[in-house]
Order: C-alpha cells, then sequence, then structure tokens
C-alpha cells in the first residue's frame, strides 16, 4: 500500500487493493493483521499466509501461549514500514503475503484439536501458498508437521529451542508439547540425520538421531559458523524451521512458559537465521510466546521479528529459483 492509499483507505487490513507493498498506517490503530496484511481466507494469487495457532492446553508449566498470536501480530504492527534490514530486497513489495486468521476449535474438546489443526494448514497447503504459524505452545508443530509431510515428505526440522522435545512417548493420543519431536521421528515426518536443534540447553539423554548445536556451542563459535553448520546438515532437503521463543535468553524473551538462562541473544538469533538464506524452507512457525509473563511486550517483539525473518527465508529461495 503506497503512502498516497494510507491517506485515503481506512484499516488496510480490510480494504488494501493490492496484496504487495509497505504499509503506513498508524501502528498505534486500526485492526492487528500480521505486518498489516490483508486479511482473508481466499488464498487465490498469495505467496504466504500467516496464521495463528492459540493454544495452550499442552505445556507442563505455565500456560498463556494462547495469547501469543494476538500479541505477535500487535507487535508485528511496528515493522511494515520499511523493509526488514539485513535483507537486499523487499518481501512485502515482491510476494503476496495474507493474514490468514486464527485456527478456530473447540477448546472443550482438546482431542479433536490435532486433526483439526491439520486439516487447517493443510487447507492453506492446497491453495498454493506457503504457512507460517504463530503459536501457541510447541505441540502445535506437530500437526503442522503432519500436512507438510503430505505434501513434501519426509522434512529437515531446524528446530531453535532451549529444550530438545525428544522425551519418548510412543501414545500418540498424548498431547504434550515436550515429545513432539520424538513422535514426528516416530511417525516420519522428519529425517533426524538432516534435522538439528539449535539452543539446546537442558538435559535429554536420547536425541533420537537428532543433531544438536547447544547454546554453548553457538556462544563459542558465533553465529556464522552455526549457520554454516545447519546448513551442512540440512543440505538441500525440504525443509521446516520451527522457532521456540525460550531459544532465547529470558533478557530477551521474558514472556515464555519454560524460560532457561544461558540462552542466545536476539543479535545471535537474527545472524543465524540471515545465514540460513538458501534452504529449501517450506514453512515454518514461532511458539511459546506466553505474553502473561511479560508486561512490556518484548517476547511479542522478537517472536514477530522471527516470523517477517522466515517470511524472508521463504521468500529468499523463491527469487533465486525465478
Amino acid at each position: 500500500m503506497a503512502l498516497e492509499d494510507a491517506k485515503t483507505e481506512i484499516d488496510g487490513a480490510f480494504t488494501r487493493r493490492d496484496p504487495r507493498g509497505l504499509s503506513y498506517e498508524n501502528a498505534f490503530a486500526g485492526a492487528t493483521s500480521f505486518l498489516r496484511r490483508k486479511y482473508t481466507k481466499d488464498l487465490n494469487g498469495f505467496d504466504i499466509a500467516i496464521t495463528g495457532i492459540p493454544f495452550d492446553q499442552a505445556v507442563t508449566n505455565r500456560t498463556g501461549t494462547r495469547l501469543g498470536p494476538r500479541a505477535i501480530r500487535e507487535a508485528s504492527t511496528l515493522q511494515p514500514y520499511d523493509p526488514p534490514y539485513g535483507w537486499d530486497f523487499d518481501p512485502l513489495g515482491e510476494f503476496a503475503i495474507a493474514d490468514y486468521g486464527d485456527l478456530a476449535f473447540d477448546y472443550a474438546k482438546v482431542a479433536d484439536f490435532p486433526d483439526a489443526l491439520q486439516a487447517h494448514i493443510t487447507g492453506i497447503l492446497s491453495q498454493g501458498a506457503a504457512s507460517i504459524a504463530l503459536g501457541g505452545d510447541h505441540f502445535v508443530t506437530l500437526p503442522i508437521l503432519r500436512a507438510h509431510a503430505e505434501k513434501y515428505g519426509p522434512l529437515a526440522l531446524i528446530q531453535f529451542d532451549a529444550h530438545s522435545d525428544t522425551w519418548q512417548d510412543d501414545d500418540m493420543s498424548r498431547i504434550d508439547h515436550g515429545t513432539f519431536v520424538y513422535k514426528a521421528i516416530q511417525l516420519g515426518l522428519i529425517d533426524p540425520a538432516r534435522s538439528v536443534h539449535v539452543g539446546i540447553r537442558t538435559t535429554n539423554p536420547d536425541s533420537w538421531g537428532m543433531n544438536i548445536i547447544d547454546a554453548p556451542e553457538v556462544h563459542e563459535t558465533g553465529p556464522r559458523a552455526v549457520a554454516e553448520k545447519v546448513r551442512a546438515i540440512v543440505g538441500d532437503a525440504p525443509s521446516y524451521l520451527t522457532f521456540d521463543i525460550d531459544c532465547l535468553d529470558p533478557a530477551y524473551a521474558p514472556g515464555t512458559g519454560t524460560p532457561v538462562w544461558g540462552g542466545l541473544t536476539s543479535a545471535q538469533a537474527a545472524a543465524i537465521l540471515r545465514g540460513l538464506a538458501g534452504i529449501d524452507l517450506k514453512g515454518g512457525d514461532v511458539v511459546e510466546v506466553s505474553p502473561p509473563f511479560d508486561p512490556a511486550g518484548i517476547t511479542a517483539v522478537a517472536g514477530a521479528h522471527v516470523a517477517t525473518e522466515l517470511i524472508c527465508l521463504w521468500c529468499w529461495t523463491r527469487r533465486g529459483a525465478g
């Protein structure tokens, strides 16, 4: 939306005519669609759909991430005035990005949630758009991976996290954010040999074949070396990137359910993400943003920037392919 359009249009989240372009509306007013993109369920002609998954009934500690999508969207309204810094292109100007709204589900029928989420993501992918999801707790990644694996086959998983989420749990009906990677491996959704955890700093005795770049290694070797190592592990495999906000140190992301000290800085995370440009990213998510534990909104700001970087990574590869 051009600057002159902002003077005449009222709330571009509903009235935007061109899905491409920066937004110059007031950040303090209007609907809080992600990056002030247009709200729509019709993805014809759109490249990416941003969708919220307000679910937090799988946590082992503190709830509150059901409010994450709303907070991340609000924080994102501070960004759409300029192209993302550090990239040499404007994804909002070159690609059509929609806000697909949130998954609707019955909170009292928790057992129905996984199938509802998988169908929701399948609906996005079937319209030809990529999905970038805003969680929600980390369990949401498992149904999302199911939908992506149906379309692309087994994926390389890039997981930024303080926790590996590989605790053994062979009851596939259990809904637990600490076991989703184990289940994804057992279900054949991901290839652990081409998958990697980044930022781990909690103990889990079995990695089930996953590669690990823990937080001390990130601090010791630096973002560039970490990005190169991730790229070498993933190679040219179709990839999915999930970013648990507790990968960041609590100083940078206090609003999360299970904070752990010694994590990545926001600058390290940004540099690593940008160093992954060129991977075959099929989709991604940012999860575990819990606004009740961060009244200043610092964590939501970080989550909004991560989601924007996921958009940039997806767009970068498509620009090269074009």
